[in-house]
């Protein structure tokens, strides 16, 4: 699968996330569960026998007649017993994603012990616990969070579980793309090549749960949503606030919960900062949740002296501005449809910025008091990580595009590439 032409079947086996199963298989028992064979009859390889380095290369660009995640299993592979086990040791931590779920410790431990694991899933939870580490702490992570979230909502069991298991899944996608990029989601520096591999994984999550599990569709779904936004500025396909689900608000806000938790200043004012810096993107009540805890941490604590932060807070004022003239501008000139999606796309989010930045007060850079420092930090950082992003999302929009286009977009490009350093 890639970014322009993601399979919407699963009829050959994805390289990548068959590399990463033969990876986990020689330290875990991969068994297939049936006879494999080829769409023309031919067999591929015997039920009941562990999987091989003979049958990656058997399966390679082979159509199978059916889809390979259906016929394994990991014999000795993650249980709901072992979920609880590893919730249970992400509440001893000493970290504030501890904090934010302790109040729920007992409960969430609980539903994690009676999660309905399908064999798909235990098949790709199991191969992530053993080649992908980070991925499989992730979803352990984001499965309590989004329980948490819940809890305190007042979510029936069954809403609560459905919310864990959303949790837990929303990054399956992640094992389908090429693993260099599978994690640059936390990476506040990814570029646009890892951009292009990642932002196909919540589609290709969501064909995994509504295709090759029973589970229903509202997960699949709201998988699919995790990295939209109310205000369309998420992806893969710039939903708005009426087209999405409530678990697939849920799920944005534990998402980006878990990836600044991920990050270089882990506090949960920076989570609450992030989910609040641009009105509107997030569903304001899940992210009060995620304020209440914040509050109840000890306070940020600013890296830069004030004179220094003033001055970062002027260029930021100065780049807004600056990157919005432009985008404006290069609209006017251009010549094809798709250059001209492209700058819409960038002229809405810089205006969503803009909008968030007067929403913060921080335009007035002389009036930001000592103590107000390290909240304006957490902002500013975000705000730049922001404008990053917007480069990387506008270039995947606009697409190939004839040299006198390419040029306007690259001016464009970089001079937001300049301003975001």
């Amino acid at each position: 699968m890639n970014a322009t032409a993601p399979n919407a079947t699963f009829a050959s086996a994805n390289p990548h996330a068959l590399a990463t199963i033969m990876e986990a298989s020689t330290t875990r028992q991969i068994i297939a569960t049936r006879d494999i064979f080829d769409i023309s009859g031919t067999k591929l390889w015997a039920g009941n026998q562990p999987v091989s380095a003979s049958l990656q290369r058997k399966l390679l660009d082979r159509q199978l007649r059916n889809p390979l995640e259906t016929c394994l299993m990991a014999a000795d592979g993650v249980t709901p017993q072992v979920l609880a086990v590893a919730v249970r040791a992400l509440m001893d931590e000493d970290t504030p994603l501890a904090l934010l779920v302790q109040p729920h410790a007992p409960r969430i431990t609980l539903e994690a012990g009676q999660l309905p694991l399908h064999a798909v899933v235990q098949l790709l939870l199991s191969t992530a616990q053993t080649a992908r580490p980070a991925a499989y702490r992730h979803a352990i992570q984001a499965m309590a969070v989004a329980g948490a979230l819940m809890l305190e909502h007042g979510g029936s069991v069954a809403e609560v579980r459905l919310a864990m298991l959303g949790g837990l899944l929303h990054d399956m996608g992640e094992l389908y793309i090429d693993p260099r990029f599978g994690e640059a989601d936390a990476d506040r520096s990814m570029d646009i090549a890892s951009y292009q591999q990642l932002v196909v994984h919540p589609h290709v999550g969501q064909l995994l749960v509504t295709q090759l599990t029973n589970y229903p569709t509202v997960l699949g779904r709201a998988i699919g949503e995790h990295h939209e936004r109310l205000d369309g500025s998420g992806y893969p396909h710039a939903l708005k606030r009426d087209a999405l689900s409530p678990l697939g608000r849920l799920l944005a806000v534990t998402e980006t919960a878990c990836a600044v938790l991920r990050g270089e200043a882990p506090y949960l004012a920076r989570v609450s900062v992030a989910l609040r810096v641009v009105p509107g993107e997030f569903d304001l009540g899940w992210v009060s949740r995620i304020g209440d805890a914040a509050r109840a941490q000890p306070a940020l604590h600013g890296q830069l002296p004030i004179d220094a932060v003033q001055a970062r807070l002027t260029r930021l004022d100065a780049a807004l501005q600056s990157t919005l003239a432009s985008a404006t501008e290069a609209l006017e000139q251009a010549e094809t449809g798709a250059l001209k999606s492209g700058l819409l796309l960038a002229s809405h989010l810089l205006g969503r910025l803009r909008t968030g930045w007067y929403a913060s007060g921080l335009w007035n850079a002389e009036a930001i008091a000592e103590q107000d420092a390290a909240e304006v930090e957490a902002v500013e950082d975000e705000l730049y990580f922001r404008l990053r992003g917007i480069e990387r999302a506008v270039r995947l929009a606009a697409g190939p595009l004839p040299p006198p286009d390419t040029l306007r977009l690259e001016q464009l490009c970089g001079e937001i590439s300049g301003w975001a350093g």
